[in-house]
């Protein structure tokens, strides 16, 4: 993964808007966001983790012979 991602257009404008809407934030409410979006992105990495596990047949109530 030497090369950078490429965005689509779609995404491009996504973060574009973002931008626009954090910089209409107080700094307390860009706190309390920032904090909400990590939650998420922890939240959202344990499922990939789990499905993966449960799709590769690693998870617990799995039994392999």
């Amino acid at each position: 993964m030497n090369q950078p991602m490429k965005l689509s257009l779609e995404q491009q404008f996504s973060i574009c808007s973002f931008s626009t809407q954090v910089q209409h934030m107080s700094h307390e409410q860009a706190k309390d966001f920032l904090v909400k979006l990590y939650e998420q992105m922890v939240v959202r990495e344990a499922t990939y983790q789990e499905l993966l596990k449960h799709q590769w047949g690693l998870d617990s109530g799995s039994t392999m012979a």
